[in-house]
C-alpha cells in the first residue's frame, strides 16, 4: 500500500508539472494563428523533439515493444520501415514543407493544399478535413486506451478508469493552450521517453545475464527456447514471395512517415528557419535511431525474462519489463515515459483535429455569415478541441479491439498513407493537378475502409496497400484530366522563356 501511495505521489506530480507547464506557455497564445501553429516560430530542436514524442505514441512504446515480444526477430520490420521513413522524412522533405508552408501562408497541411490547389480548394478542405477527424478520432482513442493499460499495470485498476484519467490529465492544457502549450510540454515528454528507452536496455541486457529466475540469459538464447520459427527468423518463418510480402507488409509503417502524417507536417510547417530546419534534422535523426533501436530491445528481453507466453497483454510488455528491473519509485518514472508518449499524441492529435474541423468545416460556413475576428476564432477552436477530445474517448470504449497497433494502424493506413501519397506527389511533381488531390484521397479513404474490414489485411497490410492504390489513383486522375488554370499559365510561360 505504501508502495502504491509512491508511485501515485510520482505520477501526479509528473502531471501537476506537465499541465502548469503547459498552461504557463498557453499564456503566449493571443490568436488562432498562435493556437494552431505556435507563430511560425519554433526553434528546430523543439520542433524535432515534438515531432518524435507525436510520433513516437503509445503505439511505439507499447505497441512496438508488443511486435517483437510476440514475433521474436521477425518484430524489427515495423522499427526497421519507421527508420528509413523518418529519415527520408527528415533528409528529404521537411525543409520543402516548411517553405511551401511560408509560401502559401498555410496553418495546416490541408490549408496548405488548398490554397496550393486553388482550383478545388474548397472541396479539398472538405474531404481532408473530414478525413483526418474521422481517422483521428480512433487514432485519439488508441492513446487513451494506451494511457488505461498502462495505469493498470502500475495499480491494477480497471481499464476504462485510466482511460478517463488519461483523458482528464490532458485536456484542459491542450484546450487552452492549443499547440503553443503542446510543441513545449512535447519536448519534456520526449526526453523522458527517449531516457527510459535507452536506459532500459542496458540494465535489462545486464539483469538477463545475472538473474537466476528469467526464461533465459540472453536474448538469442531466449529466442532459440522459444521453439517457434518466428522469433529466430527475420521472415516469421515465411519463405519466397510470402516473406517477401511478409516483409513489406510489416514495414509498411514507413510510407506514412513520409509527408503523410499531419501531425507531424504541421511541427514542419512551424520551424522558423531553413537554419532551424537542419538543427531539428539532426535532433529528430538521432532520436529515431536510439529510440527504435531502445524499444525492439525492451520487447526481445521481455521474453527472456518472462518467456513468451508470460504475459497476458504482449503491449504490456514495456511496463512489465520496467517493474521488473528497477526500483518501483523509479519504474514508476520510466512507466510515465509511456505514458508521456501517450499525452503527447493524443494532445497533439486534438489540436490538429480541432483545427481541421475549424479551419475547413466551421470557418468557411461561418465567414459566410459575417467577419470571424481572432479572438472568437481562439474560443472556437478550444470549444472544438473539447468536442473532438470527447467524441474520441467514446470512440475509445466502443472499438471491437483494444490492441493499439491495430487501431492505430487503421488511422495510419487512412490517413498518414493516403497523405503519403499526395504529398510525394506535390512536392516532386510539378504536373499533379486539384483532381489528382481529390481521386488520391477519396481512394485512399474508401480503399482502407474496405481492405482493412477483409481478410485481405492479414496478407498485406491497409498501409500498404492504401499507399500504392491512392498513389496510383492521384497519378491516373491527373493524367486523365486537364491542368489546372494555374498550371496551364505556369507551362505557357516555360515554353515563351
Amino acid at each position: 500500500m505504501e508502495m502504491d501511495t509512491m508511485r501515485i505521489m510520482v505520477l501526479v506530480g509528473y502531471v501537476l508539472f506537465l499541465v502548469g507547464f503547459g498552461f504557463y506557455q498557453g499564456r503566449k497564445v493571443k490568436s488562432g494563428e498562435d493556437y494552431m501553429i505556435a507563430g511560425r516560430g519554433a526553434p528546430g530542436w523543439v520542433a524535432a523533439l515534438s515531432e518524435r514524442a507525436t510520433a513516437e505514441s503509445s503505439w511505439a512504446l507499447l505497441g512496438m515493444p508488443g511486435i517483437a515480444y510476440m514475433g521474436g526477430f521477425s518484430g524489427i520490420w515495423p522499427a526497421v520501415g519507421s527508420v528509413i521513413g523518418i529519415l527520408v522524412c527528415w533528409i528529404f522533405l521537411v525543409k520543402r514543407i516548411r517553405s511551401e508552408a511560408e509560401k502559401y501562408d498555410a496553418v495546416t497541411f490541408v490549408d496548405y493544399l488548398s490554397k496550393r490547389f486553388g482550383t478545388m480548394g474548397t472541396m479539398i478542405r472538405i474531404i481532408g478535413g473530414v478525413t483526418i477527424v474521422f481517422f483521428f478520432f480512433f487514432y485519439v482513442g488508441a492513446q487513451f486506451i494506451g494511457g488505461g493499460k498502462t495505469i493498470l499495470s502500475m495499480f491494477g485498476i480497471e481499464l476504462w478508469i485510466g482511460m478517463v484519467l488519461t483523458a482528464i490529465f490532458i485536456l484542459p492544457y491542450t484546450i487552452y493552450g492549443g499547440f503553443q502549450s503542446v510543441i513545449y510540454t512535447d519536448c519534456v515528454q520526449s526526453l523522458m521517453m527517449i531516457s527510459a528507452l535507452c536506459l532500459t536496455p542496458i540494465i535489462g541486457i545486464h539483469f538477463i545475464a545475472n538473474a537466476p529466475d528469467v526464461f533465459a540469459h540472453g536474448i538469442h538464447e531466449a529466442m532459440v527456447k522459444a521453439a517457434n520459427p518466428r522469433y529466430t527468423s527475420l521472415f516469421g518463418g515465411f519463405t519466397g514471395l510470402r516473406a517477401f510480402i511478409f516483409v513489406v507488409s510489416e514495414a509498411s509503417w514507413m510510407f506514412a512517415f513520409l509527408g503523410g502524417l499531419p501531425q507531424l507536417n504541421v511541427r514542419f510547417m512551424a520551424i522558423k528557419s531553413d537554419k532551424e530546419a537542419k538543427i531539428g534534422r539532426n535532433v529528430g535523426v538521432l532520436w529515431t535511431i536510439f529510440g527504435y533501436a531502445g524499444a525492439i530491445t525492451i520487447g526481445l528481453l521481455g521474453i527472456a525474462i518472462f518467456g513468451p507466453e508470460g504475459l497476458s497483454d504482449p503491449e504490456l510488455v514495456m511496463p512489465s519489463v520496467l517493474m521488473k528491473l528497477f526500483h518501483p519509485v523509479i519504474a514508476t518514472l520510466f512507466i510515465t515515459a509511456a505514458i508521456a508518449a501517450m499525452l503527447s499524441t493524443a494532445d497533439s492529435l486534438l489540436v490538429l483535429s480541432a483545427t481541421e474541423f475549424t479551419e475547413n468545416i466551421l470557418l468557411p460556413f461561418m465567414k459566410k455569415r459575417g467577419n470571424v475576428d481572432s479572438n472568437k476564432m481562439l474560443s472556437i477552436s478550444r470549444y472544438a478541441t473539447a468536442v473532438v477530445g470527447l467524441i474520441a474517448l467514446g470512440v475509445a470504449f466502443v472499438v471491437p479491439t483494444k490492441l493499439i497497433n491495430t487501431i492505430v494502424g487503421f488511422a495510419w493506413a487512412g490517413v498518414g498513407s493516403t497523405f503519403a501519397s499526395v504529398t510525394l506527389l506535390t512536392l516532386f511533381w510539378p504536373r499533379f493537378s486539384s483532381r489528382g488531390v481529390v481521386a488520391a484521397m477519396v481512394t485512399g479513404v474508401i480503399f482502407t475502409i474496405v481492405w482493412a474490414t477483409s481478410p485481405f489485411d492479414s496478407y498485406l497490410s491497409a498501409r500498404a496497400a492504401t499507399f500504392f492504390v491512392s498513389l496510383f489513383a492521384g497519378t491516373v486522375g491527373t493524367l486523365l484530366t486537364s491542368p489546372d488554370p494555374d498550371q496551364e499559365k505556369t507551362e505557357m510561360a516555360a515554353e515563351n522563356a
